[in-house]
């Protein structure tokens, strides 16, 4: 096998494993507010591949591994996060009673982001009926 190759290869291997993984987090969430805040993660998806992210907020169960956004707590400004990335997890650590993040810092989210973070909001309420997207 050549170079190219094997890095041709690897991000499918590793795009797939990260998809995985993101499933289990999802469905090993404890609660409705958990798993809302881990499909914002998931959605947003750089926060989580941040492998400093992923040490301090997985841990290891007999289910598999679990988000335990206890390990998140104090530690935005250690996990090597840009200022929208650490605005978006206070956001997401807020929706689990973590943290003294208040609704302004969706001033900090782009265009992106905004969108995840309001149906995350959504999800958090239990409501389906309302759409998140371009105004026209």
């Amino acid at each position: 096998m050549t170079t190219t190759e094997t890095e041709t290869t690897t991000p499918d291997a590793d795009d797939a494993e990260f998809r995985e993984l993101c499933e289990q987090l999802v469905r090993t969430a404890p609660s409705p507010f958990h798993r809302a805040a881990v499909q914002a993660l998931v959605e947003e998806r750089t926060i989580l591949e941040v492998t400093a992210v992923r040490y301090a907020l997985i841990v290891d169960t007999d289910h598999g591994p679990t988000a335990r956004f206890e390990g998140l707590s104090g530690r935005q400004y250690t996990l090597g996060l840009d200022e929208g990335q650490r605005s978006f997890l206070g956001l997401v650590l807020s929706m689990v009673g973590i943290g003294l993040t208040t609704i302004a810092a969706v001033r900090d989210l782009d265009e992106r982001r905004l969108p995840i973070i309001l149906r995350a909001f959504l999800r958090l309420a239990g409501n389906d009926t309302i759409a998140v997207g371009t105004r026209m």
